[in-house]
């Protein structure tokens, strides 16, 4: 009996990671049937009699192998495997790559690459939740179309709906999303079994052959279908973006075991509806459903959108946090809205930017048709340069030509021919996630290169920690030391904190213990545990070097960083308490540089991104009454 229980809750913990995963992880592209078949159906260019059978066979087929390539092969198989200490996504993809051994100006050329990425990501991200929503809502049209006028209000109340709880935090809300999946993802598989019953040939889609004969047979118009059939693996990175949040376990066995499955089945059962009546193929999901069961299936459909529209949303926040972290995008303030989990964070600048963009998005286009031309662009993008940074880290560390290359490489074609099919599509939508991703790259270049000025600029003063005895005893005469700590923040470990010169040089006062406290980011996703996390050093003169190192998904907390610091080194910190100390900080006061190499429309840009930053004081948590800020002006 004891056997059988442990076997019983063995099991039951195996399954929940599963289910949990299909909530967050794969409401994107499991809710893509709504309108990839749809929109697939309607790109053949034919009358209103609908699309041939030979183009159902042959979309319906590439969509199949798309899934397969790109979803089983390239993330599942490929990409999962390249987690950053158990993270992943395309800027821990990154953080790996920036430990590997390539030159200085190939990592250059890789950086700004990956943040077009992140910039697409960013695009993507406004445009899921406006298309997802409103291709839900639309079934409203199916069941009545005279209500096809509430469609868009509804989907804007939803949205405003979603963007407003995410104050809250998606512990709570999560644990329902997984349930919800499930039953969605067992509707999926149910009406296209359903389908497929009443038109078996439609099986024949399972072969490649089709796809080579849709491409060999109609090759301009197959090309051209590469926009819409795209759609269907949207969502994609999400496997590869919320690695950290469930392992590669419990998001392959779901996939597997679950999702694939039911989307195929439910393709090929629109595909079956298509060939049946090909009139009616431009609702071929909703077609599916008979009509008593209509608008439970828009319920159903609204739901599982709003569940891959907060995994998108939640993500944009990720991506937000780590592109700071690694110190591509300007600090924005971050709310941690779980004890437990590092990861579950929400910025409420983001949000609100992101709430009014995708409001925008969904009054300018409203229709999930209209949008889907947009969203192809955004996805190919992400997914392109995905690969290509992949492709980068494989070979900085093989530097031969493995099977793992080549089969990647392969795919990278496929990705390209994807991209290339949907570039046609700018003039009509695409230009929408261009033009954010531009937008969004441009201040991620901007903030990346003004950094580097800032950070050249500071080290001209600069005074070596080697010097700080020679300081300390040529002011020793004038020099007083006062009861208590003093904390000096810097980012450089091995330099004088310029708040500790001033102290001593212009108001000759000092702690009788003054602790150096510098923090760096690296690229792994956390360093909670590690050995190397914390180093205390006694210097000289009862001054005190603590070097914090923290991984680029963590929230800088110095007071916390000094509590782990007195436990590295009792002795040291005897008696010490971050609630008594006094904090200095010195920060960097830009200035517009006529000489600058820097671009002057960019001067003027990272300034006015730099006046909207948050106070350092706040970033990194300081106790505003007992810290002290010197700012030193630096020109660009």
């Amino acid at each position: 009996m004891k056997t059988d229980s442990a076997s019983v809750r063995s099991s039951t913990l195996a399954i929940g990671p599963v289910i949990a995963a299909m909530g967050i992880v794969f409401g994107d592209i499991g809710t893509s049937p709504l309108y990839a078949a749809s929109t697939t159906f309607g790109a053949s260019g034919a009358p209103a009699s609908g699309p041939s059978t030979e183009y159902v066979y042959g979309s319906t087929a590439t969509i199949i192998y798309s899934l397969t390539l790109v979803v089983t092969v390239l993330y599942v198989r490929f990409l999962m495997r390249a987690d950053n200490r158990g993270e992943g996504g395309l800027l821990a993809l990154f953080g790996l790559l920036r430990r590997s051994t390539l030159k200085a100006r190939t990592l250059g050329v890789l950086t700004v690459v990956a943040m077009f990425g992140a910039a697409m990501f960013l695009g993507d991200s406004v445009i899921t939740p406006a298309i997802s929503v409103l291709s839900a809502v639309e079934g409203l049209e199916v069941i009545r179309p005279e209500l096809s006028s509430l469609v868009v209000p509804i989907a804007l109340v939803i949205l405003l709906g979603v963007f407003a709880l995410q104050r809250f935090g998606t512990k709570a809300i999560g644990r329902l999303f997984g349930p919800i999946m499930l039953l969605w993802f067992v509707v999926l598989a149910v009406t296209g079994v359903g389908s497929i019953v009443q038109h078996p040939a439609v099986l024949q889609a399972l072969s490649p052959h089709w796809v080579i004969l849709f491409f060999v047979n109609q090759p301009r118009i197959a090309f051209f279908a590469l926009g819409a059939i795209v759609l269907a693996v949207t969502g994609a990175e999400a496997l590869y973006a919320d690695l950290g949040h469930f392992g590669r376990k419990a998001i392959t066995r779901a996939w597997l075991l679950v999702v694939f499955p039911a989307l195929v089945l439910n393709y090929l059962g629109q595909a079956s509806l298509a060939v049946r009546h090909p009139a009616g193929a431009a609702s071929s999901f909703f077609g599916l459903v008979p009509s008593w069961a209509q608008l439970p299936m828009v319920v159903l459909a609204t739901i599982a959108t709003i569940i891959a529209s907060q995994s998108v949303i939640s993500g944009t926040y990720s991506v937000i946090h780590q592109a700071w972290r690694l110190g591509l995008f300007p600090p924005l303030r971050v709310v941690h809205t779980s004890a437990e989990k590092e990861g579950q964070i929400y910025v409420p600048a983001m949000n609100v930017i992101l709430a009014i963009a995708v409001l925008a998005v969904t009054l300018g286009f409203r229709s999930s048709a209209s949008l889907a031309s947009a969203y192809g662009i955004a996805v190919t993008a992400t997914i392109s340069i995905t690969t290509i940074v992949y492709l980068a880290w494989l070979w900085a560390h093989s530097k031969r030509l493995t099977p793992a290359i080549v089969i990647v490489g392969g795919i990278l074609l496929i990705a390209l021919a994807f991209l290339t099919a949907n570039l046609p599509k700018a003039a009509s939508g695409g230009w929408l996630p261009l033009a954010i991703g531009s937008l969004v790259f441009i201040v991620m270049a901007t903030w990346w290169v003004g950094q580097r000025r800032i950070k050249a600029g500071r080290r001209q003063g600069e005074v070596n920690i080697g010097e700080l005895q020679n300081i300390l005893t040529s002011a020793q005469r004038d020099l007083h030391r006062v009861p208590g700590d003093a904390v000096f923040i810097t980012r450089n470990s091995t330099i004088v904190p310029v708040a500790l010169i001033t102290m001593v040089t212009q108001n000759h006062a000092l702690q009788k213990r003054a602790i150096l406290l510098s923090w760096s980011t690296v690229d792994v996703p956390s360093t909670v545990g590690s050995k190397h996390r914390i180093t205390v050093e006694s210097l000289q003169s009862g001054v005190i070097r603590v070097v914090a190192k923290i991984g680029f998904q963590e929230h800088p907390r110095m007071t916390e960083l000094l509590t782990e610091a007195r436990s590295v080194d009792k002795a040291a910190l005897t008696d010490f308490a971050a609630s008594r100390a006094t904090f200095f900080i010195s920060t960097p006061i830009p200035r517009y540089n006529r000489n600058s190499k820097m671009l002057r429309w960019s001067q003027v840009l990272f300034l006015a991104i730099d006046r909207l930053a948050p106070d350092p004081v706040d970033v990194i948590e300081l106790p505003r009454d007992r810290t002290i800020v010197l700012g030193r002006e630096i020109p660009l």
